[in-house]
């Protein structure tokens, strides 16, 4: 090959002059592993996930009922504090599907926490508190958040029909 006169020396060098890709060229979409296909986890916590969740929405349970039942034990607090947390962190979660685990876990506690404020903050606006109000005002609108989850992703819907 003969190198036509009007090219600087890198150029000449440059791999591409060559037959080599540039690497615009080798980029691919690349898809996630979970695209249709279920990883299977092998190993003691394999099954982890499923049991935490479950041991969530007991304590959670039990922490509203210790506080509607206005129960004397010592795990009323904090069983109700969770409740109170998790309910709608968990309900916003749901939402937010599309987001990286991170950004969920942030935006769903801030959302949590707004949610707890808001419904402390009508309460005393109009001069009704009262901690089982707070406890089933929470569970409702954390329900309804949920069950916005559940409309959007009901089988038999048409594409057209669905929310974005």
């Amino acid at each position: 090959m003969t190198i036509p006169v009007g090219l600087r020396d890198i150029e000449v060098r440059h791999p591409a002059r060559w037959g080599a890709k540039t690497p615009m060229q080798t980029l691919r979409i690349k898809r996630t592993s979970t695209d249709g296909v279920e990883r299977v986890r092998s190993g003691p916590g394999r099954d982890l996930a499923p049991v935490l969740a479950g041991a969530a929405v007991a304590v959670g349970g039990a922490g509203a009922l210790l506080a509607l039942l206005d129960s004397g034990s010592p795990l009323r607090g904090p069983f109700a504090l969770f409740f109170l947390f998790a309910a709608p962190a968990s309900a916003i979660a749901a939402v937010l599907r599309g987001l990286d685990p991170f950004s969920r876990v942030l935006t769903s506690v801030a959302g949590a926490v707004v949610v707890d404020m808001l419904v402390a903050q009508g309460m005393l606006a109009v001069h009704r508190w009262s901690v089982d109000g707070g406890i089933v005002t929470v569970a409702v609108i954390s329900g309804l958040i949920s069950l916005s989850v559940f409309i959007r992703h009901m089988p038999g819907r048409t594409t057209a029909d669905k929310v974005v």
